[in-house]
Formats: structure tokens, C-alpha cells, sequence
């Protein structure tokens, strides 16, 4: 399994992480939070999206990031939404 070897908090709006492949991905803050996996964003029954993209607005920041075990990434956003559990597999998946 790839799995970052460096997690870059560039600035309150983009982040990078290297992966152990030797590439690296660079992330924003909107496109993370578009991206959410949680159950508020993703119907976890029929995985139909939930959330409507054109709510985040472009400029949205990142408060704070989170690990959370040796899998995953939590972010807190600065529309107040905190409960989306980012797996590395997902952030890979979603570069």
C-alpha cells in the first residue's frame, strides 16, 4: 500500500503530501471539503452524494488538521464542518 511519507500544511487553504512512491498530490481546502466521505455528504447506504458542490465556496480554509490512527486525516474547515474521516487510501484515490 502507497502511504504519505510527509503531510504539508502549505497554508490555511492547501496542504501536500508526499507518498511513498516518490509522488506527491497537493490538495485544497474546497476541493477536500467537496470531496467529503462522511455520512452527511455521502448517503451511506446507496453512496449517492449529498452534499451540492456549489455551497463551498472557493475561498474555504482549513482550521485545523487532524491524524487520526495511522490511516487517515480529519479535517476541520472554516464552514464549520469537522466530520469527514479521510483515509490515506481516499486521499490517493482522490489526487
Amino acid at each position: 500500500m502507497i502511504e504519505p511519507t510527509q503531510i504539508i500544511e502549505e497554508s490555511d487553504r492547501e496542504m501536500t503530501i508526499k507518498w511513498s512512491d516518490n509522488s506527491e498530490t497537493t490538495y485544497n481546502a474546497a476541493q477536500l471539503r467537496r470531496a467529503c466521505p462522511c455520512a452527511g455528504c455521502i448517503n451511506e447506504w446507496t453512496g449517492e452524494k449529498m452534499l451540492n458542490d456549489a455551497s463551498i465556496p472557493d475561498d474555504l480554509s482549513i482550521n485545523r488538521t487532524a491524524v487520526v490512527g495511522r490511516y487517515a486525516l480529519n479535517f476541520h474547515f472554516s464552514d464549520g464542518h469537522e466530520t469527514g474521516i479521510y483515509s490515506f487510501a481516499y486521499l490517493r484515490k482522490i489526487a
